[in-house]
């Protein structure tokens, strides 16, 4: 083993990865990562304002991220937003697929709607963002990697789809397509591109966000509710995540650590895919 290179795989200097949703919590914490670790990040988000936040945020890294205001559900906007990041980069390395969410309109909570009454309109947006907002980036960059034999793209999934959980009917389906897509384009872009290109997912339990906030903690006192109290006796490690738990296994997936590995969804959640209940 060549340890001089080994410790070199975290070095992304040179390598320019687009990181959709990264004005959110989670997807904020991995450009930051990957920028801290030499990356040129590229953010695709929603709003001025959004993007004004994530510059502060990045401080002394701010000369590492270029911001562009895309919708991952418009097709025609990634392809023109692809071209000007090639202009400007000369090529892509990497694909981050971190924009996703829930809104409360589309979840069964007591007292609220039923399931058989969820609008539809509400049931759509939390497809359409989680799923063809994953698909549809890996459609235009990915046609970049394939063009050039190579590149890494990473998704990000969720605890729900692997144990579905009450509660969030819409999110939880759309991120378990999400998962079947990440192996199904693994072995595609391997099998007729080239091995060179890889795709997989990691998939987070239980974090506080935006997204997750009004299911797990009382909006008057800040207590967890009865569901926040029960994720928390089903997780071993006794605790809701960190943002920056996601950093470690986010570098080892982008990272030629990890070379061999594609077509995974590795989970990082305490322990609560693991707990049985008994």
């Amino acid at each position: 083993m060549d340890f001089d290179q080994l410790k070199k795989m975290y070095d992304f200097t040179g390598q320019t990865v687009v990181v959709t949703g990264a004005t959110g919590v989670l997807g904020g914490e991995i450009a930051l990562a990957m920028a801290g670790c030499g990356a040129n990040i590229v953010a695709l988000h929603q709003t001025p304002a959004a993007g004004d936040d994530l510059k502060q945020k990045f401080g002394k890294h701010a000369d590492k991220l270029t911001l562009f205001i895309a919708n991952v559900t418009d097709r025609d906007v990634l392809e023109q937003t692809k071209e000007k990041i090639v202009d400007k980069f000369g090529k892509i390395d990497g694909l981050i697929n971190a924009a996703g969410g829930n809104k409360p309109q589309a979840t069964v909570a007591p007292g609220g709607v039923s399931f058989f009454d969820l609008p539809a309109d509400a049931l759509r947006w939390v497809f359409d963002l989680n799923l063809l907002g994953t698909v549809l980036p890996c459609q235009v960059f990915g046609r970049h990697f394939a063009e050039g034999k190579q590149g890494t793209i990473l998704n990000v999934s969720s605890m729900s789809a692997v144990r579905p959980l009450t509660r969030v009917v819409a999110y939880g389906s759309a991120k378990a397509a999400v998962n079947n897509f990440t192996q199904w384009l693994a072995v595609h872009m391997a099998t007729e591109y080239s091995p060179a290109i890889r795709v997989n997912a990691i998939a987070p339990g239980f974090f506080l966000t935006k997204q997750n906030k009004f299911l797990l903690t009382d909006k008057d006192t800040g207590e967890y509710t009865a569901r926040g109290k029960t994720i928390l006796a089903h997780t071993p490690m006794g605790r809701f995540g960190n943002p920056d738990d996601l950093i470690g296994a986010t570098l080892w997936l982008m990272s030629p650590a990890s070379a061999f590995v594609t077509g995974t969804v590795v989970a990082i959640d305490g322990g609560f895919s693991a707990f049985g209940g008994v």
